[in-house]
């Protein structure tokens, strides 16, 4: 017999020694059988290996062999090396294997990167939460029964600068409906982001909001018992009478629990967003907004689940959507046509609205302003009321902020109102409406 010289295990070193006594006449088939558990006809096959093979026949072939697709040291360090640079920094590791696999060409699992990480004593930035049991809500039946809708402040593009992404996500299916980037959580935001929702997907029935005062008056909580049982009531907010227009109902949480799946989006994002953007160079709203637009079909492919019913419930639009999300305000021009808009002196172009009239005015972010009497819409230019001469003064020196100073920076890069009528006056009403009133 060979000389056994390569490691076996208890187990095989016991195999061994009883295959060698049912060898020798010390033992039969059957009782060999017995003392390893297994068939007869096991122990046969092993007599016939040891006869010809010795005790090598026991061992594996594959001990102490590499697999072919193991992951070689080189393409260890290789992950390691990628991780640790600037260009992946801060990403999870499911993510990271993702992005490993796009930019990289680098076709490694979950498990494998997790792995080559750890053991390279890096730890994943994904925190995973003590366990709390709570009772989960169900989702809705139907994809569109219910979106929910907020907004979150984040350095999205590194740095201290915060930017605010407003985004809405389907109750029934987890599918990201529409998401957009402004400086600061604002009116516009919310508006361009239902803009998507209806556009590529109908109107929902129904949205949750938080108590923001854009979807929801302050004066709502302080009308007294007395005053609500005679119907006084508080005027809806500009999102508020935008969304009754198109029929969708406001559902108000009153704690961000309530509307958990878009707060857990919100982690999602802010772990992969902050990468994605670092890879393509990504440094302002308007390039993140473009991004977005290509980027969420992708990302609903991988998160969204199928719904309970297939038959979505989305309504088709039959109205014109600048003329719903906007900011509707109703005023009296004077004999010239000239009314008081957001602090600015405005006239209606043409002449065919009479004195003392009521017009509903419109801000739109699309249209940009104009007045609406008996159903036409006529445009309007800014209105330079005569000053009296004066005796002239000292002069004062203007104080100009920075360009950085936080009230210009927040109009940077948010593209408001194309049209021919460009006049700088009324670019000023738009942002002061859209862009600052909520900042």
């Amino acid at each position: 017999m060979k000389e056994v010289t390569l490691v076996m295990t208890q187990e095989q070193v016991k195999r061994y020694h009883v295959i060698m006594k049912s060898l020798e006449g010390n033992m039969t088939v059957a009782e060999a059988a017995v003392a390893l558990g297994i068939s007869e006809r096991q122990v046969t096959r092993l007599r016939n290996g040891v006869k010809e093979a010795g005790a090598a026949f026991l061992i594996h072939k594959n001990k102490n062999r590499t697999p072919s697709h193991a992951v070689t040291e080189k393409e260890k360090q290789e992950i390691v090396e990628l991780y640790q640079g600037e260009k992946y920094e801060g990403a999870n590791f499911l993510h990271y294997s993702e992005l490993l696999e796009e930019h990289e060409g680098i076709n490694r699992s979950r498990s494998t990167v997790h792995r080559a990480l750890t053991e390279a004593g890096i730890t994943s930035p994904k925190k995973r939460r003590r366990y709390k049991p709570h009772q989960r809500r169900k989702r809705r039946a139907q994809e569109g029964l219910l979106i929910q809708i907020d907004a979150t402040p984040y350095a999205w593009f590194g740095g201290k600068s915060k930017f605010a992404l407003h985004g809405g996500i389907d109750d029934a299916t987890g599918k990201v409906v529409g998401a957009y980037m402004t400086k600061n959580e604002c009116l516009h935001g919310y508006f361009e982001t239902m803009r998507q929702v209806v556009e590529q997907k109908g109107t929902p029935v129904s949205a949750y909001v938080d108590m923001h005062t854009i979807f929801r008056s302050p004066k709502a909580d302080k009308l007294t018992v007395e005053e609500q049982l005679d119907g006084k009531t508080v005027a809806d907010t500009q999102f508020g009478r935008a969304m009754k227009e198109l029929g969708v109902t406001l559902i108000y949480a009153r704690s961000p629990q309530a509307k958990g799946r878009v707060e857990r989006l919100w982690e999602t994002l802010q772990s992969r967003l902050v990468i994605e953007f670092r890879i393509r160079g990504i440094r302002t709203a308007h390039e993140a907004n473009a991004f977005l637009v290509e980027y969420l079909p992708k990302f609903n492919e991988q998160f969204a689940v199928e719904p309970e019913q297939l038959e979505q419930a989305y309504l088709p639009l039959t109205q014109d959507l600048d003329f719903i999300l906007c900011v509707r305000e109703q005023r009296v021009v004077d004999n010239g046509g000239v009314f008081s808009f957001n602090g600015k002196l405005l006239k209606i172009t043409a002449g065919e609205v009479p004195g003392r009239a009521k017009v509903d005015v419109i801000a739109s972010a699309t249209k940009g302003i104009i007045a609406l009497y008996k159903g036409k819409a006529y445009d309007v230019v800014p209105f330079v009321k005569p000053h009296k001469v004066s005796k002239p003064k000292g002069e004062r020196k203007a104080i100009a902020p920075a360009d950085d100073h936080y009230w210009k920076s927040k109009y940077l890069d948010i593209p408001l109102y194309s049209s021919d009528l460009t006049d700088a006056a009324i670019h000023e009403i738009l942002n002061d409406i859209f862009l600052s009133k909520y900042a």
